[in-house]
């Protein structure tokens, strides 16, 4: 299997750095490129919710990814509801995979606040890898 191409979408969590880490081996160890993606949600914006908070962090994690081996690094910031922005970029970005980060949550937690990682695993028309987010820990 060939990859050109990874997604990585990332919602600023805890976690988001070893998932770009994470995601910048696999593209270096294929030698595919790396898009970075960030999904700014439909609501009244928190202060850490700011576009140029935003493509701060954004440029940080892309930097990031460069420093750990990534040799072909692009990051784009998004507004929408994030499963089908994540899902409709793969496509226009002719992903060949999704590198994505699962929180972990079941039962209730999951029922009430849904998923995004798997709301896309559902309907991504490319390969999906769920990373589990323990980097922080």
């Amino acid at each position: 299997m060939h990859l050109t191409t990874i997604l990585c979408p990332l919602d600023f969590s805890a976690a988001s750095p070893g998932l770009v880490a994470y995601a910048a081996a696999l593209a270096t160890a294929t030698g595919a490129a790396l898009r970075l993606l960030h999904v700014v949600e439909p609501a009244p914006p928190s202060d850490e919710e700011r576009p140029a908070t935003c493509a701060g962090r954004l440029a940080a994690l892309q930097a990031a990814a460069g420093e750990a081996g990534a040799t072909q690094v692009s990051a784009e910031m998004l507004r929408g509801e994030a499963a089908t922005e994540i899902v409709a970029e793969a496509a226009r970005c002719q992903a060949d995979v999704i590198v994505i980060g699962a929180l972990g949550q079941t039962g209730l937690t999951r029922f009430l606040m849904g998923s995004t990682a798997e709301a896309v695993l559902r309907t991504a028309s490319c390969a999906t890898l769920l990373v589990r987010n323990n980097f922080s820990s």
